[in-house]
């Protein structure tokens, strides 16, 4: 948690040295530790080694501009979480919108007042600390959570606008894998499958904190890759040394026919579009719960009625004693969600399971298929 005496960095990047000193002055004299750059790659480098509170940063710049820069920083996930501010002379509504899709907080027009940058800058430093500062009253809640996971699964009665079936099968007595289906509003779901490390009892009690954290952070107001921010946020100040989660979340607007898909280290998900082939939806992305700054995979799909996607977990593929792993086995799971086209949604989820298990491979994991319909 940010101390009132420690001093806040910010990082200005600009080519033009008349704007880097006057942005030096006014900063420095309102007590804030200023670090400046000329250009996009010597920002970077800054950026990684100091992570500054805040960067201030030119969109023209000779060679690198700021929206190569922004867009570097957020697949960083040293430097994805900083705010980023941008200085532009140019007003136009698509240059501002393309800024705000790569990750800024806001805009600050050239030529630019000092008092109105300090404004800017204390507006957006206040909102990050109160970020901080929610996930860490979260985190202190979450500690105290001492029940056994006795919450009860989702079924698809439960949310029939929902419109997914799921196959669920624990290994042991307390499972390491789960699922969540939310609805987020009338027209909108979120559809999360994770995975932990390790199917002891401390993990079964790990996944009702999940659990809370969904709720809490995948309101309207938050777009799916914030979510999982945040959530992450969380379990980096509540998991057990060599805990930590794989995890697939999707958020389905069934108004816009859009699918955002999130994955956190996860099994790629499949895409079964009602007229075409199966395919995987392949990206990378950090695990959660080890690292504050992560970068997740994102992709956002178009989809129409009919259309299906699946989200499962590594032991449905996977086998450690015949020594198969999930990247080799998931050209099998491909095959078997084009086998389960004839099968209703809620029907289709425990056939792919079925068809997979009837090729002698032997399941020493938890398992979970979730399969959503459009």
């Amino acid at each position: 948690m940010m101390i009132a005496d420690q001093s806040l960095q910010i990082l200005i990047v600009d080519d033009n040295p008349l704007n880097l000193k006057l942005l030096e002055t006014t900063l420095a004299k309102d007590g804030y530790q200023v670090l400046s750059a000329g250009n996009g790659p010597v920002a970077r480098e800054i950026a990684f080694a100091k992570k500054p509170n805040l960067i201030l940063l030119d969109i023209k710049m000779p060679g690198e501009d700021g929206f190569q820069v922004i867009q570097q920083l957020k697949e960083n996930s040293a430097t994805t979480a900083i705010p980023v501010i941008f200085l532009t002379g140019v007003s136009d509504i698509d240059t501002k919108l393309h800024g705000f899709e790569l990750g800024a907080v806001d805009y600050i027009t050239k030529p630019f007042h000092p008092r109105e940058v300090l404004a800017r800058v204390r507006l957006h430093l206040k909102l990050s600390i109160a970020t901080n500062s929610l996930i860490a009253s979260q985190a202190n809640k979450l500690k105290q959570i001492t029940e056994a996971q006795t919450s009860m699964l989702v079924t698809p009665e439960m949310y029939p606008r929902a419109q997914f079936g799921v196959y669920y099968s624990a290994l042991n007595e307390a499972g390491g894998d789960f699922y969540e289906v939310l609805p987020i509003s009338d027209d909108i779901f979120g559809y999360f499958v994770a995975d932990f490390s390790g199917h002891d009892i401390k993990t079964s009690y790990l996944t009702v904190s999940v659990k809370a954290l969904l709720q809490q952070n995948s309101a309207l107001v938050y777009q799916a890759h914030e979510s999982m921010q945040m959530i992450n946020d969380v379990l980096v100040e509540i998991l057990p040394e060599g805990k930590y989660l794989t995890a697939c979340y999707a958020r389905l607007n069934r108004k816009t026919k859009q699918m955002t898909i999130i994955n956190a280290g996860h099994p790629p998900g499949i895409f079964v579009p009602s007229e075409g082939r199966a395919t995987r939806i392949d990206m990378k992305g950090d695990i959660l719960g080890i690292f504050k700054e992560v970068y997740f995979g994102s992709h956002t799909i178009d989809v129409n009625p009919g259309d299906r996607f699946y989200m499962y977990s590594d032991g449905l593929i996977e086998s450690s004693k015949e020594k198969i792993v999930w990247s080799a086995g998931s050209n099998k799971i491909v095959a078997a969600c084009e086998a389960a086209r004839s099968f209703p949604i809620q029907e289709a989820s425990k056939q792919i399971a079925r068809q997979l298990f009837s090729e002698n491979v032997s399941i020493d994991d938890d398992i979970v298929v979730l399969g959503i319909e459009v």
